[in-house]
């Protein structure tokens, strides 16, 4: 079983004249390694005219460079997405019967690491 939902994300900035913008990076885009099904995306900038450049980072995340050619008074940016969230139980694989017996070997010096530190502290 399985629940929907929508979201609206919007940035909306105004300025008292025209100004010139630099690239924007914009990082509203689910990964495509999440856990959640994305079932729509949307991304709707103004002002038109403006060109997106789809970018993925180091960590496969996306992002968006916007780039706006005319000076403008305002910049929108608005995402509209539905998910879809599933109950996903993380313990819920099968482990081999020759897995059951492999105990982890710990040295004195890993399990001096592992114990709480302990001072006294005046």
């Amino acid at each position: 079983m399985s629940i929907h939902i929508a979201l609206n994300h919007v940035t909306h900035y105004r300025y008292e004249r025209p100004v010139a913008l630099g690239p924007q990076v914009v990082r509203l885009r689910p990964a495509p390694h999440c856990r959640s099904r994305i079932l729509s995306y949307s991304l709707k900038v103004s002002p038109t005219g403006h060109f997106v450049n789809w970018q993925q980072d180091p960590e496969a995340n996306y992002l968006a460079r916007l780039t706006f050619p005319e000076r403008t008074n305002e910049l929108r940016i608005e995402v509209d997405l539905v998910a879809e969230m599933a109950v996903l139980n993380p313990f819920d694989f099968f482990s081999s019967p020759t897995r059951s017996a492999f105990r982890l070997n710990t040295k004195p010096a890993s399990a001096a690491i592992s114990r709480p530190i302990s001072r006294n502290c005046h």
